[in-house]
C-alpha cells in the first residue's frame, strides 16, 4: 500500500511541476509593406496577380515578377508595352511560395476577374486606420505621428500584440520572424 501511495504521489508531483502547454497563435500582419494601390480587406498577402497581365507582384521584395523567354524574373518596373497601372487593374491576393510556379492554374481560376480593373477598393482610398500604415496612403504621415512618437510604428502584430515591428527608417522593419 505504500508504494502505491508513492507512487501516486510521485504522478501528482509530477503533474504539478511539469511546464503549461501553451497555445500560440501567430497571426501575421503585414499592411505597412503593401503598397497603397493593393486592396482593403487583406490584413496579410504575399503576392498579388494581375489577371489582365498575366505577372505578379511580390509584397515582400517590393518587385514584380514576370514572365519573359520563358522564365519568371523580378524586376522593379514594368515595360511601358504592358500599358499597366496598379491603380486600374484587378489584384488577387495569393498566399502561397513562388506563385508563377502554379501560372497556369491561376489563368484559369482567376479569369473571370479579367476586365475588372477599377472594381476593387485600394489601400491609399480606405479611411480605415489600419491600412494608414501603408507606405502610399495619403494619412501616413499623421499615423506615424500618433503612433509611437513618429517612429515609424507599422502595423504587424503578433501574439496580442506582443513582438510589434517598427519601421527603421529605411524601409525594412525590425522585430518578428517572418514564416
Amino acid at each position: 500500500m505504500k508504494k502505491l501511495i508513492a507512487i501516486a504521489a510521485m504522478v501528482f508531483m509530477g503533474m504539478a511541476i511539469a511546464p503549461k502547454a501553451e497555445a500560440k497563435i501567430n497571426i501575421q500582419i503585414n499592411i505597412g509593406n503593401q503598397p497603397a494601390w493593393g486592396p482593403t480587406g487583406y490584413d496579410y498577402a504575399q503576392f498579388y496577380y494581375f489577371p489582365d497581365y498575366n505577372f505578379y507582384y511580390d509584397i515582400s521584395r517590393g518587385q514584380y515578377v514576370v514572365l519573359n523567354r520563358n522564365t519568371w524574373v523580378y524586376t522593379q518596373t514594368i515595360p511601358t508595352a504592358y500599358r499597366f497601372n496598379p491603380y486600374n487593374a484587378y489584384k488577387v491576393v495569393i498566399n502561397q511560395n513562388a506563385p508563377y510556379r502554379y501560372n497556369s492554374t491561376h489563368i484559369r481560376t482567376y479569369a473571370q476577374y479579367k476586365g475588372m480593373g477599377g472594381r476593387q477598393m485600394m489601400i491609399r482610398d480606405s479611411r480605415e486606420n489600419k491600412y494608414y500604415a501603408s507606405k502610399g496612403h495619403p494619412m501616413r504621415s499623421q499615423w506615424q505621428k500618433n503612433n509611437n512618437n513618429g517612429r515609424g510604428k507599422v502595423y504587424n502584430k503578433r501574439d496580442e500584440g506582443r513582438n510589434t515591428a517598427y519601421n527603421n527608417g529605411n524601409g525594412r522593419t525590425t522585430g518578428g520572424v517572418r514564416r
